[in-house]
């Protein structure tokens, strides 16, 4: 186990969230697809049982400027806030959300802000 995955995490849902900007990329871009799926696994190897991993592909082809289109996200975001997820696992932080004014959704639900930045400059965050 993961010393930031903690019991409490792995008894709740981990969410693998996949999401493209446009259908076109999801043909040209199989490869992206394939990582993001793949995320699945990590959260296995992380500890959490099949039967609570959710894969959330709702959103291949949508733009993530917003959520008006994004079924996945949407539901993603409720998840969460009625605690059921302990983990989100996503390729980086923008397959969640571009616009800052979405992020709140999600991190109301999780406790907490951003609390790092990684190598690359991205924000990232561990529910």
């Amino acid at each position: 186990m993961n010393d930031k995955i903690q019991q409490i995490h792995l008894e709740r849902e981990a969410a693998v969230y996949l999401r493209q900007s446009t259908l076109k990329q999801v043909y040209e871009h199989r490869e992206s697809t394939a990582r993001q799926y793949a995320l699945r696994q990590r959260a296995l190897e992380l500890g959490w049982p099949v039967d609570r991993v959710k894969v959330i592909d709702d959103d291949l082809g949508e733009s993530g400027s917003g959520v008006e289109r994004r079924e996945g996200f949407k539901q993603l975001a409720k998840d969460v806030s009625e605690g059921r997820v302990g983990a989100i696992f996503a390729l980086e932080v923008s397959r969640l959300a571009r616009s800052c004014a979405d992020w709140p959704r999600i991190f109301r639900g999780c406790g907490m802000q951003p609390r790092r930045r990684t190598q690359s400059g991205r924000t990232s965050c561990v529910c």
